[in-house]
């Protein structure tokens, strides 16, 4: 029997996702749950719900909830956290190149500098300098890695990880998946982590 294991589909644009990325590594390790790092874009996915941009800015009092539930949730768990000044940042490149990175040994580490750039520091993680600093001794080619990532093969395959996710049930992010059972939202990352302890790999 394989050893038990969690996929973790996350979108950088997402406060939410920022938690669990955060969160993830030590929780599963202490689990002995391995962890699939699966980045997405889910705009398309909201796009073919007839939303244009995101749920929480149709409603100013459901924005101003999300930051204080953030900002509850982040110190619940101890960790750092700064509205972003632009919100969402839809940045296909940097998922793109998340994409590419799953593959890797740094693939935790550089989802996890990249969640923490938007919703930390506040940086734009749509540029090419941000994304170069989120490689920084993870790669000995980072210029390498930004230019796999804009090319068409990685942009098709963006888009098709989206439309499946979106026939397999996905609606939101986070989103974690144990075999065919699936759990959404951070609240839910302890859950995820107990069930696939219990049904194995």
């Amino acid at each position: 029997m394989s050893a038990p294991s969690i996929e973790f589909w996350l979108d950088l644009a997402s406060p939410y996702c920022y938690l669990s990325a955060l969160r993830i590594t030590p929780l599963a390790k202490a689990a002995g749950v391995a962890v699939r790092w699966r980045p997405f874009l889910l705009g398309p996915i909201f796009r073919a719900q007839g939303w244009q941009d995101s749920p929480f800015n149709a409603q100013p009092a459901k924005r101003a909830y999300l930051w204080r539930d953030m900002a509850r949730q982040a110190d619940k768990y101890q960790l750092p956290f700064t509205p972003p000044s632009e919100f969402p940042r839809h940045a296909r490149h940097a998922t793109q190149l998340a994409m590419l990175a799953a593959a890797t040994p740094w693939a935790a580490q550089f989802c996890q500098r990249l969640l923490s750039a938007n919703f930390v520091h506040d940086q734009d993680i749509r540029q090419a300098d941000c994304l170069l600093a989120a490689l920084q001794g993870l790669t000995a080619q980072p210029q390498h890695w930004l230019t796999l990532a804009r090319q068409s093969g990685i942009y098709h395959a963006a888009n098709q990880r989206s439309e499946w996710a979106q026939q397999r049930g996905l609606f939101g992010a986070p989103t974690f998946w144990v075999g065919q059972e699936m759990f959404w939202g951070d609240d839910r990352l302890e859950d995820a982590l107990a069930w696939a302890g219990r049904v194995g790999g």
